[in-house]
């Protein structure tokens, strides 16, 4: 009996070393402070900015460099 004794307290010791080991890294994934994703747009008159990303509508369309360029108002 002694040795199931011992058997069963060094797997909870185990069991329980690993998890203080990995409760900071699980930690920091539920307390992680969200950032607000920015993305950097050309303004009309030529000015670079940053905008949510949340606001920016996404057409799939590719825009070639001269249509940057006639709109672009100088």
């Amino acid at each position: 009996m002694p040795a199931e004794q011992a058997t069963s307290s060094r797997k909870k010791f185990i069991i329980a070393c690993l998890g203080i080991i990995g409760l900071p890294g699980s930690a920091r994934f539920l307390f992680e402070n969200k950032k607000e994703e920015t993305k950097k747009m050309l303004t009309e008159d030529g000015r670079l900015v940053e905008v949510a990303a949340d606001k920016i509508k996404k057409t799939g369309k590719k825009v070639s460099n001269k249509d940057i360029h006639r709109w672009i108002k100088k």
